[in-house]
């Protein structure tokens, strides 16, 4: 009797011992979860790249993505040259078959709960095998949530505006057909509405697109040059700013 009594009282503190170690291991996966969150969700902004330090005209470049601290040079009046390499661009193809996140990207990071706007006179380098060759301006948070602003080549060897939003994956806007070979770009946000805008004189503003700012709290802005299908091409940027206050009337960009 006593035999069975202690084989039974055993089995009861093995099934305790083992349901005690269930409950541990079930907290500290729970805890590790919350803690993943809280990383994560401090870190909203994250983005491929290297750090760099780099100031041009008032803006403070902290982010080099695809080696473009090593590709953008500005002279003493803040007139940028930016170099991109054969084959570069950044698109999410719904598809799949023509993504490519390889084109050197600048940025610097800024409030997204306080208003901004950036401008600049954008000049690509415009050729006959320049296809896609494009001045970029870009909203960035990280490779699948990111707006680009773009001076392009579009597949008839016109140059025009192209506006691209990618969520997951990207979708792709022709809009207005641009004769000068430079223009100005300016993306301008009150942190409740984003939009895009391009000027032949930096005065008579028109708007590209316009949206719900739904991106988090801390961002990134800056420029590129893309190349997608040619062998190299050059970029200018000129009258470069970023400032902390948005367009007051957003159909006109004024």
């Amino acid at each position: 009797m006593k035999t069975k009594i202690t084989s039974i009282s055993s089995l009861l503190l093995i099934a305790l011992f083992a349901n005690c170690e269930n409950k541990n291991k079930s907290s500290q996966s729970t805890a590790e979860t919350v803690n993943e969150t809280k990383i994560t969700n401090q870190d909203s902004a994250r983005v491929n790249g290297t750090t760099c330090d780099i100031t041009i005209s008032g803006i403070h470049f902290t982010k080099s993505v695809n080696g473009a601290d090593t590709l953008a040079t500005a002279d003493a009046n803040g007139k940028v040259t930016f170099k991109a390499g054969a084959k570069k661009d950044y698109f999410c193809d719904p598809n799949e078959k023509l993504s490519n996140n390889t084109a050197p990207i600048l940025l610097s990071k800024i409030d997204n709960k306080k208003p901004f706007t950036l401008i600049s006179k954008v000049t690509p380098e415009f050729t006959k095998e320049g296809l896609y060759n494009a001045g970029v301006l870009y909203i960035y948070v990280n490779d699948n949530f990111w707006q680009k602003l773009c001076f392009e080549q579009d597949e008839r060897g016109k140059h025009r505006v192209v506006s691209v939003r990618t969520i997951g994956t990207s979708d792709d806007n022709n809009h207005d057909i641009v004769t000068t070979p430079s223009i100005y770009m300016k993306i301008s946000s009150d942190t409740q509405t984003i939009a895009s805008y391009y000027s032949y004189d930096k005065k008579d503003w028109h708007m590209v697109r316009l949206y719900k700012n739904n991106y988090p709290s801390e961002i990134w802005v800056g420029i590129s040059n893309q190349c997608p299908v040619d062998k190299g091409s050059l970029s200018y940027f000129e009258d470069l700013s970023l400032v902390q206050n948005s367009v007051t009337d957003f159909r006109m960009g004024n």
